[in-house]
């Protein structure tokens, strides 16, 4: 609704955003109060994770917020550069730490703001996040722009309740999070499809998939923040955002990552406000008034009629009624038997997965069978420096956590550490080097520039030297560093850095530069120093660069004294 420019706060010297309200909806009642409640509802707020609001006006009817600038990239973005899509469980923690901790701040101000997602957020290079975008934030305390029979929000990150077009809460903007977690972990959003109705259907009725499926390396304590945050039913939601907040801070603790999976105190399908009835108009009323007068009185002739043609069986009529009850409560308490009495007396007990590493694949699978575990079929193949090839390095789960005998459990089996050998690569062009021990064998390639003497046959992408010998042996991630020409792609300071003509002359052969040398006679310099270019800048290929060279200025010529008409030299004695 609006667009955003760069600018420079020329008074205090600082770069700023600026948000100004697009010149079509200028003349929108509806965008311009949503503009206003934007700047209305982030100008309260002063927190670290949040972007700051400056100033809000309106000039010749262009509606404007000056806001902090933000130098980064959005969340959004910032996934798509990660492989898989997705980031660490430790580094989508930290963020979720800073987003609650934001949030807190807005909804203890009265301020829900109803769109999270990872398109309004913002990363730094320092991994600080700030959240933007308020435009479509709502006042708790609000009465005139609060929006009950309306969907806001993106609907990938939309709260059931809104969906279904019900009035907004600071648990919508927990369901938010707790899905915008999921994506961070996993790399996809939990429910897709062909269109917004669909979509919204499914965070309604669907329930969430698992974490842990699609990202093993989860923790439990983790995923069930994701659980508790996404529940259907609201009431099985974090009550604020702190608890959230402080739930996120211990999700790593050593003593938490192997708790039990977070099970709804209530069930999912009841609806909050189940007891609230729709307003009827009198009309309708009316109807269903009349409705169930015609009801009342067809059941009383039914009633009548049954009872004229078996007035003598009413009492075996009431006797096989209360026998079919007598059998329901039968059947209902069998039923409670199986499904509570039963499963506690027949619980599986949780036992400790033993620690397997270090043994074959073969002798693990023996030891978990003993224990009462199942092992996947399937065994994962990993790079391992600690362990040999064939020898079995981790479990998932862990070895320590306390899972339900019969557990399937999955082996990761070590096939050691790829080993390179650093060849010569002194004479071959940087760029194919790089990439061959980049991509191919994942070593960590720097390359640096190396002053050299300027020659004719110079190539600047020809590798000068390498800071591993020929022969030394690497691994996946080592570190290697390539030099290469430090060639001027500028042109040097001929006159303060004390170049000769010479030097100049090799210069601009190497950078194919036409010379025209020019002399000054002058006694200021020495004879040869160079006083003036004609060229700064970037070098081109071809141009001309003029140079000046001071010259040795010459002595004015001698003037012949002659005879002096007073020697006497040549005057006779006699």
């Amino acid at each position: 609704m609006a667009n955003v420019y760069l600018a420079r706060d020329v008074i205090l010297d600082r770069r700023v955003a600026i948000k100004v309200l697009r010149g079509d909806l200028a003349n929108d009642e509806k965008f311009i109060r949503r503009f206003q409640r934007e700047a209305l509802a982030a100008s309260s707020l002063s927190h670290p994770n949040i972007v700051e609001m400056y100033d809000v006006g309106e000039d010749n009817g262009n509606y404007y917020i000056v806001m902090e600038y933000v130098e980064g990239k959005t969340l959004k973005q910032y996934l798509k550069k990660r492989t898989n899509g997705r980031l660490t469980v430790s580094e989508a923690v930290d963020i979720m730490i800073q987003l609650t901790d934001g949030i807190a701040h807005a909804h203890d101000s009265y301020i829900i703001h109803r769109d999270l997602k990872p398109q309004n957020i913002m990363i730094q290079d320092d991994g600080q996040i700030k959240i933007t975008d308020f435009g479509i934030a709502m006042a708790l305390n609000s009465t005139q722009l609060t929006q009950t029979n309306s969907v806001m929000g993106s609907v990938h990150y939309l709260p059931p309740e809104q969906a279904s077009g019900k009035g907004s809460t600071i648990k919508c903007d927990i369901y938010s999070m707790g899905i915008l977690f999921y994506e961070l972990l996993t790399g996809v959003l939990p429910f897709k499809g062909d269109n917004a109705v669909e979509i919204a259907l499914k965070h309604m009725k669907e329930p969430l998939p698992s974490v842990r499926k699609q990202n093993p390396s989860v923790p439990q304590s983790v995923e069930n923040i994701i659980i508790k945050a996404t529940a259907k039913n609201p009431k099985n939601r974090y009550n604020d955002v702190k608890e959230m907040h402080n739930d996120l801070i211990h999700a790593l603790d050593p003593d938490m990552m192997d708790c039990e999976k977070y099970n709804y105190p209530y069930p999912e399908h009841e609806v909050e406000d189940a007891n609230k009835v729709a307003p009827i108009t009198i009309k309708e009323k009316k109807k269903e008034e009349k409705d169930e007068e015609q009801n009342t009185e067809e059941k009383e002739d039914t009633e009548d009629f049954v009872q004229e043609i078996y007035p003598k069986k009413s009492k075996k009529f009431n006797i096989v009624i209360w026998i079919l009850s007598g059998i329901f409560f039968l059947i209902v308490l069998a039923m409670t038997m199986l499904l509570f009495v039963m499963p506690a007396l027949t619980s599986v007990p949780n036992i400790k997965v033993p620690d397997v590493s270090g043994l074959t694949v073969t002798e693990a699978e023996e030891v978990l069978l003993e224990e009462g575990f199942t092992v996947n079929v399937v065994v994962e193949k990993v790079e391992s420096e600690e362990y040999d090839p064939g020898v079995v390095v981790k479990t998932e789960p862990q070895a320590g956590r306390s899972i339900k005998k019969g557990k399937e459990i999955t082996l990761y089996e070590s096939i050691g550490k790829e080993v390179y050998i650093i060849e010569n690569y002194i004479g071959q062009n940087y760029i194919e080097v790089q990439t061959l021990l980049k991509e191919v064998h994942g070593l960590d390639v720097k390359v640096e520039k190396q002053s050299v003497e300027i020659t004719d046959d110079l190539d600047a992408q020809a590798i000068i030297g390498q800071s591993l010998e020929e022969g030394t042996k690497v691994s996946k991630g080592d570190t290697i560093t390539l030099y290469i020409p430090d060639v001027y792609d500028q042109y040097p300071d001929f006159v303060n850095e004390e170049w000769t003509l010479d030097d100049i002359k090799a210069f601009c052969d190497a950078n194919k530069i036409v010379l025209t040398i020019e002399y000054e006679e002058t006694d200021e310099y020495a004879p040869g120093k160079i006083i003036n270019q004609s060229r700064t800048g970037r070098i081109v290929e071809g141009v001309q660069l003029r140079i000046t060279v001071a010259k040795e200025k010459p002595l004015p010529p001698e003037i012949d004294p002659g005879l002096d008409d007073n020697d006497d030299t040549n005057t006779n004695d006699n």
